[in-house]
């Protein structure tokens, strides 16, 4: 007697990470996003990244927590969940999108398999021309602290932002004292593993806000920047050294398809279910 069993595969998981100044679980961004997800995917398990015991942490976090920090803690969040064991996709949300990138570089195990970095700043950021809650005290504290000294090592230390606050004008700066984003950019030298994590994702897609007005540059979400030295002119990713020189893999990826860069009209996070469905869902399925 045969016995026949048939299994409906499985949704590959989903793991978002907000922006800063949100949370895992607001019902206008993350938990909207959580649930178009779900309700397009039956039977997917979406896990919103939450760093910190409660909501109100979680919030703080994505301001004051060093990202190392926080993407170390995310990892053994995700080794420790038996959803994930056999892979996921991710799909970061602002500088959330830095951060997975983080994930994806240094912890391989459980594997992601897509990176969807939404509006992620993968350059670095030089100005914040807005930030979330533009009166918030926080945001003008930011700026200031920035302007002060971005890379002095308090601030580094315990200033989300300038983290990624790549200068310009400072590049030597930059290279030795930011302690992420540098980092993660291979600005210090290379590290082969890095590279490798990196290029095992079967796609790296890239969405840049076309009307973008808090991101400074926008094309950073393209992993483009300012050319040296100013900080007016920018330059494409592929007329970057990190390009040209495949410290991170990605001409490599490029050349086998596995980038994606999106551009959408509208400001920063500003996107319509109408987009989300035709654009995104196609990566998640």
């Amino acid at each position: 007697l045969g016995l026949r069993l048939c299994f409906a595969a499985a949704a590959v998981p989903l793991v978002i990470w907000h922006g800063m100044g949100d949370t895992c679980c607001n019902p206008l961004s993350m938990g909207y996003i959580k649930k178009i997800v779900e309700s397009k995917i039956p039977g997917i398990y979406v896990l919103s990244l939450k760093v910190g015991s409660n909501l109100i942490q979680d919030m703080k976090n994505s301001f004051f927590m060093n990202a190392n920090d926080q993407v170390r803690e995310v990892c053994s969040q995700l080794a420790k969940d038996p959803h994930l064991k056999g892979g996921y996709n991710s799909m970061g949300f602002s500088q959330g999108g830095q951060f997975l990138r983080a994930v994806a570089q240094r912890c391989p195990s459980p594997p992601m398999l897509n990176l969807i970095s939404i509006g992620g700043q993968h350059q670095g950021v030089y100005g914040f021309p807005r930030c979330p809650g533009e009166s918030s005290h926080i945001c003008d504290w930011i700026r200031k602290t920035l302007d002060l000294g971005a890379y002095t090592q308090a601030v580094q230390e315990h200033l989300v932002q300038a983290e990624y606050w790549h200068d310009p004008l400072k590049e030597d700066d930059y290279r030795k004292s930011s302690i992420f984003l540098a980092d993660i950019n291979q600005e210090r030298g290379i590290n082969e593993t890095y590279k490798k994590n990196l290029m095992a994702l079967k796609k790296f897609v890239m969405v840049k806000f076309l009307n973008d007005t808090m991101v400074d540059p926008p094309i950073s979400e393209w992993f483009g920047f300012y050319k040296s030295g100013q900080a007016q002119e920018t330059v494409p990713l592929k007329e970057t050294s990190l390009y040209t020189e495949d410290r991170l893999g990605l001409q490599e990826m490029d050349k086998a398809g596995k980038l994606v860069f999106l551009g959408v009209k509208g400001d920063h996070l500003h996107f319509s279910e109408e987009w989300f469905y035709t654009s995104i869902l196609p990566f998640l399925q």
